[in-house]
């Protein structure tokens, strides 16, 4: 064996490629996964009640918390004074979001205090008791809103431009303009955000919080507390759902609870309730997104200029890079000719946005499907038709190169839609469709096939680096560590086959344990679709440093050579002889070979200019297209999913059946944003829909009734990353816009298809009813 080529995509027998069951699936369906608010809880323990703004954007006149303090129960009130060191929870180091407001509030929900107390009830109920005056200021809670008032970017815009859109889209056969709105979106995870502080003797603290990123809650609390990273060591086994929820947002929590675990040298936790962990914490940016295009008689685009304009709250958080991803997937699965994107990251008088599953692609690339189906409506043929026409081509075409000047070299989004669209019968069903619609006074029908081309990796370089840390023990038995945190999606049980696959062991040998900045130190969040790829490949590494040390003790031991050392199903094969893999490591270990090692990954290839729009930020990109059949009630605005086909490209899949369920979830998941989930603020900037009562997520009863989802069997990622498998986490969640395209066909139907409805998102049912009338009035 070659110890310094071992290639992970070699790895053809084993756990790794196989369907096996997720590590705490049983653990999941029996109440048994421990998550943090399940663990016994220290002595002593003390419980946080965050006292939140009642005002979209005032001055703070005065603050009088005498009668919080005066509670029974209440330990102490915690106030900006109270915070050791810096006042700041932005983690892109802007110093634009207090932990706790001093003098303005700028979003109603904002902390102003937190309240400690013996119990959780009592320090809610005194939250309540506080006496706040403020002085109103003026406020903008919407897009159109900040554009009225004039509203400053919390960050830099970003423009991506390519040809000569400014004077090609004059030259164009024909041309239209147009506005499309899509909302945002609550992640709705299960778990609320949660932290749990215990002190430690001098300046150390240790933290079990639920978050996507425990490297950053170490920093944030390092900034806030004023000590250094070493000093604090954040634990995450699992979480309760995140999807990109808690990439940032539990940072306040960890501080509160920290701050105050520090000062009365007690344990505490913050938990705050579902009304209160929606009013608080971000969510999916929506986008008004204005467009101006410019086509032939057939439908294949010439220009394209467009400016995202997306709500972002108070402050920058995430919304520089979503509103750039959103940029980066406005071409969806075309080449554009002549582009020029702009975006627009509009400060509001809400809270500050953040992270959601997909980080911006959906928006921008929703928005690359609806001029694909203004241009189909406007030259009267099937918008499957103008989407083929304007696929990205392959390379050699000349219709290869993205707005943001990457060549898009892996394309096989024409092969996936064509399977597609022969196994679903589409070209037959939608004949069917339009014929249905012909005699149906009531009831109307719409059929969608739509592509998904998702890019794959942090736009921020730094970000693509990963660690892991293997021990083998000298019972045989391995104990596995990386950066990645589990939510749900199974990372764990992923990366756990790939150390068992690497070792040729059962994976019942390899133990995951908690993510915890004290053994694989800076890590980066577990988003932007990379916890596999980075982790599992850091993880690979670590094995391959063992297994090297390995084979030259084997090689040295027996008197063979490398070569003659193999590593077979829980054995090693060494020349003619094969030794289990116990006696082997037995062996190792009292020769005093080294048994453990710190794998490292980094992400090659890449590199971003923003301020110049160019470069290759993503290694590559993951493929996928689904169909959606629906039926619509033309008199109430109602509609069912009634099928949904999808064939994703997940290269050579690690775990079958866990991708196959991230895919159902993720569809689901992002059909909800487009049809039922609408976040509503009122005149005050108060937002409403802040529960399950008055926020609607998809209910298992609005799943399409007939559900087929393949997998691609036949890709391979062309890049060699762990296995060729690609990401699975974020590009399988557009293909929701399916639904949201066949709800549009079906709505057209009601003008015989002449007139594009350009319905906004997400379509409810009243504006689903509201599109119908309109075209009717036509």
């Amino acid at each position: 064996m070659d110890k310094t080529t071992f290639s992970p995509a070699a790895t053809i027998k084993g756990p790794m490629h196989s369907s096996l069951r997720h590590d705490s699936a049983h653990k999941h369906v029996t109440g048994a996964a421990e998550y943090i608010d399940d663990i016994p809880e220290p002595a002593g323990l003390l419980h946080g009640a965050l006292g939140l703004s009642d005002r979209a954007h005032a001055e703070l006149i005065s603050v009088d918390l005498s009668e919080v303090a005066a509670q029974p129960g209440v330990i102490c009130v915690l106030t900006a004074k109270d915070v050791p060191s810096v006042n700041d929870i932005s983690s892109g180091g802007w110093h634009d979001e207090p932990l706790m407001a001093e003098t303005k509030v700028e979003f109603h929900g904002q902390v102003i205090f937190a309240v400690i107390a013996e119990t959780r009830d009592i320090a809610r109920r005194a939250a309540r008791k506080a006496k706040i005056e403020y002085r109103d200021l003026p406020h903008w809670s919407d897009i159109d809103g900040a554009l009225a008032a004039n509203a400053p970017c919390v960050i830099e815009p970003m423009v991506l431009h390519r040809g000569a859109p400014e004077t090609e889209m004059d030259k164009a056969p024909r041309r239209l303009q147009g506005t499309f709105r899509v909302g945002g979106q609550e992640h709705f995870y299960l778990e609320s955000h949660i932290a749990l502080a215990i002190p430690g003797e001098d300046d150390e603290v240790s933290i079990w919080c639920s978050t996507q990123h425990p490297s950053e809650v170490q920093h944030i609390v390092g900034h806030v507390m004023g000590i250094p990273s070493n000093a604090i060591t954040v634990n995450v086994r699992r979480m309760g759902g995140g999807f990109g929820g808690k990439e940032t947002q539990g940072n306040q929590f960890a501080a509160l609870a920290t701050i105050a675990a520090k000062k009365l040298n007690r344990a505490v936790k913050f938990r705050p309730d579902r009304d209160e962990d929606m009013t608080a914490t971000g969510k999916r940016h929506d986008f008004r997104v204005d467009y101006d295009l410019g086509f032939d008689d057939e439908g294949r685009i010439h220009a394209v200029e467009a400016t995202f304009a997306a709500r972002c709250g108070f402050s920058a958080d995430l919304s520089g890079p979503v509103t750039d991803r959103a940029l980066f997937h406005a071409d969806s699965s075309y080449f554009y000719p002549h582009v020029r994107f702009a975006s627009k990251p509009l400060k509001t008088h809400t809270v500050s946005n953040t992270a959601f599953r997909g980080f911006g692609g959906p928006q921008g690339l929703i928005a690359g499907e609806r001029f694909i189906e203004d241009i189909a409506y406007a030259v009267g043929k099937d918008p499957l038709e103008i989407r083929k026409l304007n696929f990205y081509g392959q390379p050699g075409s000349g219709r290869t190169l993205t707005p943001y000047h990457q060549e898009v070299a892996d394309n096989i989004i024409a092969r996936v839609v064509a399977e597609l669209e022969e196994s679903t019968d589409y070209q037959a069903r939608r004949k069917a469709i339009i014929a249905y619609n012909k005699t149906s006074p009531v009831l109307r029908k719409g059929i969608a096939l739509t592509p998904v081309k998702f890019g794959i990796s942090f736009t921020m370089t730094a970000f693509n680096q990963a660690g892991a840390l293997v021990h083998v023990y000298n019972d045989g038995s391995i104990h596995l560590n990386h950066g990645g945190t589990e939510m749900g999606q199974g990372l764990y049980t992923k990366v756990a086959q790939v150390v068992a696959d690497a070792f040729k062991v059962d994976i019942d040998r390899v133990k995951i344990t908690a993510t915890t900045t004290g053994k694989v130190p800076n890590t980066s969040a577990t988003a932007a679709s990379s916890g596999t790829d980075l982790n599992g490949m850091a993880a690979w590494d670590a094995c391959r440093q063992i297994k090297a040390r390995l084979v030259t003790f084997v090689a040295e031991t027996w008197k063979v050579a490398e070569t003659e050392v193999e590593f077979l199903p829980n054995r090693i094969r060494i020349g003619a002889e094969e030794v289990p893999f116990n006696e082997v490591i037995r062996k190792a270990y009292f020769a005093r070979i080294q048994l453990s090692a710190a794998g490292f990954y980094k992400t090659p290839k890449i590199h971003w200019d923003r301020k110049a729009g160019r470069g290759h930020p993503f290694y590559y990109f993951a493929y996928g297209a689904s169909c959606s059949e629906v039926t619509i009630d033309t008199l109430t605005g109602e509609y069912l999913v009634d099928r949904t086909d999808i064939l994703h490209d997940v290269g050579r899949s690690l775990n079958p059946d866990i991708d196959k369920g991230q895919i159902e979830g993720a569809f689901v998941q992002g059909m909800g944003w487009l049809t039922t989930e609408e976040l509503w603020w009122d005149g005050k900037g108060r937002l409403r829909t802040h529960a399950p009562s008055t926020y609607k997520i998809p209910l298992a009863s609005d799943r399409p009734k007939v559900f087929n989802v393949r997998l691609a069997e036949w890709s391979e990622n062309a890049e060699p990353t762990i296995g060729r498998s690609k990401a699975v986490g974020e590009p399988p969640f557009m293909l929701g816009i399916s639904v949201f395209e066949a709800l549009s066909m079906a709505v057209a139907s009601v003008a015989d298809y002449r007139i594009c409805p350009r319905l906004d998102a997400p379509a409810t049912p009243e504006r689903v009813l509201m599109a119908v009338e309109r075209l009717k009035a036509l």
